[in-house]
């Protein structure tokens, strides 16, 4: 077994010893699952750093065939796409663990559902064969279900519901497309390299693509909270515990995004420019609505969780121009939001642990009491803004730059949503870190020591990729191109 098998291992064994360690041994149970994590981002960081640029191509892989007759095997293997996904998603894990070790009731269970969590999102993302891309991905939206249910707070109950039936609903749609994929090749298998080998040379019919397409964009796009199907997902934010929503925010929905990069994209070139004309007009929906709606909010986790809706909008922006710029830009962007979505989660549950309030006007002037967790919330809350410096300034710009060349008038209308966006953020700085400190508030603790340590990390790894992009997007391209020339070669078609 190759590092890739030992990354997805390692969180998968973690939870299995977790099962018989006794509850009443916190601190065991806390050993083991931060061991298990930081095992999979050692793994993660090396396979980075191992990982030759100048041949691309998959590399790292393992294969073992599960059921020949159907094509169906264990195949995992990184590219310059999902190598830098991975890697977020390691880090990701590593500060979740880090932060779920501090929940009081129930922590055996909780940390085993986590950890599988973490099990399905490495899945996808390193999955080269489709049915365990689609195995991976049911496997990391089931535990959502008691992790918020069971965890959460406020109307988790009616939260945990819509969230499950919108996904499902979702991801039934995209296995309709992708079975029917699978019969209309003729190559009696599921194998990502073997299928993209093929249609290479003769792609897919183009009325099969022409409804094929818009299944996988809208099975896997409600999970990116493709606008109007991203009500699910506010509301789950609001409800889930302080690291479900940095992994569902920082990872799940770029599960989606993978997923429509790997499988529509890439396998239905023809069928994606058909449809990407819609797609980049409904990406401003999400861009501008989901701004306007966090303009409004009161409750944090709220605002959080529709500026992340109004986000996924320049990544499904980036998607639907089909060129270089702009698909390097998107996954770049992919890795900046995630890291940026979960520090902004993780600083908001750590000021409700002590406040036990999220509605901004209940905070005020923080700043004084809590200056470094104040710092980081104004440089989240500058990053989302697409401030120059951090990584998510290069993706918009290469999105939006993209975008311009190819549709106009949308790339204008995202341009806006960036006005909206620093709206929202100055407004939510004003209220909840300056100002008057409100009395009942004295008591607030600053983090300290080790506590520290999962912050800073996120935005270190934010900051350093905005100032020196050129640290993924070699690698980023390298895993684009071969997408991008069947994009080019069904264009000659």
């Amino acid at each position: 077994m190759g590092p890739v098998s030992f990354l997805l291992l390692s969180p998968a064994l973690g939870g299995v010893l977790l099962l018989f360690v006794p509850k009443d041994r916190a601190q065991w149970l806390k050993a083991i699952a931060m061991a298990s994590v930081s095992v999979s981002l050692v793994l993660a960081t090396l396979l980075f750093a191992r990982y030759d640029r100048a041949a691309g191509g998959y590399q790292f892989i393992d294969k073992i065939d599960w059921v020949p007759s159907l094509g169906i095997a264990y195949h995992v293997g990184v590219d310059g796409i999902n190598l830098v996904l991975l890697l977020m998603t390691a880090v990701l894990a590593f500060v979740g663990v880090w932060i779920s070790c501090g929940v009081k009731d129930r922590l055996k269970e909780y940390l085993i559902f986590y950890l599988f969590l973490i099990v399905g999102c490495l899945g996808v993302l390193s999955a080269l064969n489709i049915f365990f891309i689609y195995f991976f991905y049911e496997t990391a939206v089931v535990p959502v279900f008691p992790l918020i249910g069971v965890w959460g707070s406020g109307n988790k109950e009616y939260a945990t519901m819509k969230l499950t039936l919108y996904l499902t609903l979702g991801a039934v749609l995209a296995l309709v497309a992708l079975l029917a994929l699978y019969f209309t090749t003729g190559l009696n298998t599921f194998d990502l390299p073997t299928i993209e080998q093929a249609i290479k040379a003769h792609p897919l019919p183009l009325s099969f693509q022409r409804w094929a397409f818009p299944l996988v964009m809208v099975g896997f796009g409600v999970i990116v909270t493709l606008w109007p199907f991203h009500t699910w997902s506010p509301m789950g934010y609001a409800a889930a515990p302080t690291s479900v929503s940095m992994l569902h925010a920082g990872v799940l929905k770029k599960l989606g995004a993978y997923a429509i990069i790997r499988l529509g994209i890439g396998l239905m070139p023809q069928g994606a420019a058909l449809w990407m004309p819609v797609v980049a007009s409904i990406a401003v929906i999400n861009i501008l609505y989901c701004g306007f709606v966090a303009y409004t909010q009161k409750d944090l986790k709220f605002i959080l969780g529709y500026s992340s809706c109004s986000h996924m909008g320049y990544i499904l922006l980036g998607l639907s121009c089909l060129t270089p710029l702009a698909l390097n830009g998107t996954v770049f962007f992919m890795f900046a939001h995630g890291l940026m979505a979960a520090l902004g989660f993780a600083l908001v549950g750590f000021i409700y642990e002590q406040t036990h309030t999220r509605m901004i006007e209940d905070w005020g002037g923080l700043g004084k009491k809590i200056p470094f967790v104040s710092t980081l919330f104004v440089m989240t809350a500058m990053a989302s803004s697409g401030l120059p410096g951090f990584a998510n300034f290069i993706g918009e710009l290469m999105i939006l730059l993209g975008a311009w060349d190819k549709y106009r008038w949308q790339a204008i209308g995202a341009v806006a949503g960036l006005v909206v966006t620093a709206g929202y953020m100055l407004k939510t700085v004003r209220s909840a870190m300056q100002g008057p400190l409100p009395s009942r508030w004295n008591s607030l603790q600053d983090a300290k020591g080790r506590q520290k340590l999962p912050y800073l990390l996120l935005i270190t790894l934010l900051v350093a990729a905005g100032f020196l992009p050129s640290l993924l997007l070699p690698t980023i391209s390298t895993g684009t191109q071969p997408i991008l020339d069947r994009i080019h070669g069904a264009a000659r078609e």
